[in-house]
């Protein structure tokens, strides 16, 4: 691969990655609010998470995608 394609994908996948924590720290503080109502007022359950904690959620979520397709 030479350096012109790498310097073009490199953004594209920051910004996917970016997307990513994003999304999942909007779907987080929209959601979970609404179906544990109760567990976020007692404080059992964070109503919204933290960058780092969408980032380690994103991790998760890109393993479990990587080890469903290695099992097919």
């Amino acid at each position: 691969m030479n350096k012109a394609k790498l310097f073009a994908i490199i953004p594209i996948f920051l910004g996917i990655i970016a997307a990513s924590f994003f999304i999942i720290k909007l779907l987080w503080a929209w959601t979970i609010p609404d179906l544990f109502p109760g567990a976020v007022e007692q404080g059992l359950i964070a109503g919204e998470i933290s960058w780092l904690t969408s980032f380690k959620l994103a991790i998760f979520f890109a393993t479990l995608t990587g080890a469903a397709k290695a099992g097919k």
